[in-house]
């Protein structure tokens, strides 16, 4: 294994993979456009429009083996994938990029050949990645270590519930396989001009190789997953690797305020980043960006699913499942197999039902469609088996001539047979026990509406219970919500979904169309690509720097109007100045912020002395702290000027009296702030008082940073309020809370006595 002192991991990540495969370039316009003719005297035609470049980690694309075609496969467009979809809301003159990697049947015919096969027929670009490194990366670090955590899955019993431990290799791997990412883009990006949208978990890291190779790229990125507690995401090891890489997008996307409030508290329990809310946008200031964060679930693609749902075969398939479910109240469930879809407590809840229910017996059915697993291992061999083993308990149980209470479908199913489940189920079932979003209740939904198989004119009616761990959940306000842990209180809410008036359900159902309808996947990415374009508008205004090394790199961007000072001009510009003041600020410019023993050292008191010796030089310390203490700190120093508790007492050396800003200052105001702050502090641990000559702030830089926060501006509204008549001003800065005399001004009064 490499060794960890390596200073830049960016490189460490492929120490020990397999080589990338490094094929001639490909001969990419790094600005895609379609021509048109125009006549010799046409008028200039306006900017083209911004390309799309849609980075995911699968490109939209089916592939099925075909001798006859080209490269051995016959390509066909995935319309079900999120990543296409979403070209509906994009500007319609905007050409559109897909960057992903190859379908898992057609991921051996890599060749340049078939890059430029697929970018001129598909507008898709893929990455080729070595089978190997592609299993560590999607099997290994993806599925079966990041995944299960977003999830709130901690890998403590691996063997059992089938997460892995962190491990480094996985690690580089996974980093291996972003950087490979990095590279293709590199290939064909206009930085100036493109806009990316970086899609899910497996590309976390994507946004800083990105930065780092442009820093003027404007990048957005959606977290299609959950994100966790910051209780659970700080068990990661790399977990700062993690946040700085979403911090190096311009727009980070979340389905839910849930999500997007862990991610927040992440930025500040471990880079002790804070967030404003401004004019309805949420934005974390971040080295000179604003790292916007936009929260909105994913919608569905309402055309591709009505053409389905209007197809004569799913017409068809509806009919003949209310043929065979005649007379019986049918519930529907569609989940993929993993350990979170909750299928065997769906099936628990179903026999909990019966038994409560006798009368349901013979007539309640739910048929479970199960997906095939998206990855691979035990765990998803021990949901197989938990569904099947249970579902055969309950069927022997209370199956009769005729009728089976749990119908599990775990082949392939179309999805025109899907949709005829869901036109004529009268209940939809959802049972995960964590969920990024879930997008079944929607198409539930546009189902039942718009199916019209059935013959049937009355108004539409469904019912959805829902759990409430899914991402969905939030924007259904008319579904059943459970907690899907609770098998009773699961079977209840099928229970009253039977039961329901059906007046009652075509009110759910209509409120839940309304909203799904309007709130579509082009309204998703429509709005999304409108902030995006908001949060990277000024990067061609300002000046960028980078810094860092590896996955802690970042970008520094400044105004235009910021001048780097250089040690070239700076001195010449010195020694021809004859007279000099010289104020340095105590706290992060002479001592380090972090710093915990805050005394100056040798080498800080020579190099104010030298300062000082200078007759042209006068030399001032600025500092919110005492008088006493900043005396002592400083006593070798004869000629330094002092200005303790900022400004309000001044010396101008060191055996010079202090002098203050007024001749006389009524201090009876602290008689009233003391006993508010020590409320504050009492009910706020890590907070304490500090006591000044002029001044009592307020300190909460040791206690919990979201309380502590949240403490800070309670106390801060009510200390405005009780010392509205007194001559004090009330502020908060980094970590405190200070009321002071409105006459100290961080040493305002020294620029009159120079002139």
């Amino acid at each position: 294994m490499p060794s960890l002192s390596c200073h830049n991991l960016l490189d460490l990540a492929a120490a020990d993979e397999v080589p990338l495969p490094s094929p001639t370039p490909l001969r990419l316009p790094r600005v895609m456009s379609v021509a048109s003719p125009a006549s010799p005297t046409s008028s200039p035609s306006p900017p083209a429009t911004p390309r799309r470049v849609i980075v995911s980690h699968r490109l939209p694309l089916h592939a099925a083996p075909d001798p006859a075609a080209p490269f051995g496969f016959a390509f066909t467009v995935d319309a079900g994938t999120v990543a296409y979809q979403l070209r509906s809301g994009l500007p319609a003159s905007a050409p559109v990029l897909h960057i992903g990697t190859l379908p898992a049947a057609a991921a051996e015919a890599a060749s340049d050949e078939l890059s430029n096969y697929l970018l001129a027929n598909f507008s898709c670009l893929p990455v080729y990645l070595p089978s190997d490194l592609h299993h560590r990366f999607y099997h290994g670090f993806c599925k079966h270590y990041l995944w299960p955590l977003l999830h709130y899955l901690l890998p403590l019993t691996p063997s059992s519930l089938g997460g892995l431990p962190f491990q480094r290799t996985l690690y580089h791997s996974f980093l291996s396989a972003n950087r490979a990412f990095a590279d293709r883009l590199t290939e064909v990006l206009n930085p100036d001009e493109d806009l990316v949208w970086i899609h899910d978990y497996h590309l976390l890291a994507l946004p800083t190789f990105l930065r780092k190779r442009f820093p003027r790229a404007k990048v957005g990125f959606f977290l299609h997953s959950p994100f966790p507690s910051s209780e659970i995401f700080r068990t990661i090891p790399v977990r700062d690797d993690l946040v700085r890489a979403l911090l190096n997008a311009d727009l980070v996307g979340f389905h839910t305020f849930d999500y997007a409030r862990h991610f927040l508290s992440a930025c500040s329990r471990l880079l002790g980043l804070d967030y404003q809310s401004k004019r309805g946008y949420i934005g974390i200031e971040y080295y000179g960006r604003t790292v916007m964060v936009k929260i909105l679930p994913v919608g569905i693609d309402m055309g591709q699913l009505r053409s389905v749902v209007s197809a004569p075969e799913t017409g068809d398939a509806v009919r003949r499942v209310a043929e065979a479910y005649k007379g019986r109240r049918l519930m529907i469930g569609v989940d993929d197999v993993d350990l979170f879809k909750g299928i065997g407590l769906k099936f628990l809840a179903m026999e909990q039902l019966l038994l409560e229910h006798p009368e349901l017996r013979g007539r309640a059915v739910l048929v479970q469609i199960a997906n095939p697993a998206r990855s691979e291992g035990r765990d998803v061999q021990g949901v197989q088996d938990e569904a099947k083993a249970i579902s055969a308990r309950v069927n022997e149980r209370f199956s009769t001539a005729g009728y089976t209470p749990i119908v599990l479908i775990d082949g392939l199913v179309t999805e025109q047979e899907k949709s005829a489940y869901y036109a004529a189920a009268e209940c939809c079932v959802v049972s995960a026990v964590r969920d990024g979003l879930n997008r079944i209740p929607y198409i539930y939904t546009v189902c039942r509406q718009e199916s019209n198989a059935l013959g049937d004119d009355s108004p539409k009616r469904s019912v959805i219970v829902l759990s409430e761990f899914v991402g969905c959940s939030p924007s259904l306000s008319g579904a059943i919500r459970v907690n899907p842990w609770s098998v009773e209180s699961v079977a209840e809410a099928m229970n009253a979904a039977l039961r329901m008036p059906e007046a009652e359900q075509r009110l759910r159902h209509e409120k839940h169309y309304k909203y799904v309808s309007t709130h579509d996947v082009a309204y998703w990415a429509r709005s999304f690509d409108q902030d995006l374009q908001r949060a990277s508008k000024d990067h061609l205004s300002r000046r960028h720097w980078g810094i860092g090394f590896g996955m802690s790199f970042k970008v520094v961007a400044l105004g235009p109007n910021f001048r780097r000072l250089y040690v070239k001009h700076i001195v010449p510009s010195y020694r021809k100045t004859e007279n000099r003041l010289i104020l340095l600020d105590y706290d992060g410019t002479v001592m380090p912020e972090n710093s915990i023993d805050k005394t100056p050292s040798s080498e800080v008191i020579s190099v104010l002395n030298c300062l000082c010796e200078d007759p042209k030089n006068r030399v001032f310390i600025v500092s919110g702290r005492g008088k006493d203490e900043l005396s002592k700190w400083f006593a070798p120093c004869e000629k330094l000027g002092i200005a303790a508790e900022h400004g309000y007492f001044t010396r101008w050396s060191r055996d010079t009296p202090w002098e203050t800003s007024v001749l006389a200052a009524d201090f009876d105001w602290k008689k009233t702030a003391e006993p508010v702050m020590q409320l504050y502090t009492e009910a706020t641990d890590g907070s304490y008082i500090e006591h000044k000559e002029s001044a009592i702030v307020w300190h909460h830089h040791e206690a919990d940073p979201d309380f502590g926060s949240c403490q800070a501006k309670e106390l801060l509204d009510h200390l405005e309020n009780v010392l509205a008549n007194e001559p004090v001003v009330v502020k908060r800065g980094q970590h405190i809370v200070e009321v002071n005399p409105q006459v100290s001004q961080n040493a305002c009064m020294f620029f009159p006595c120079f002139q």
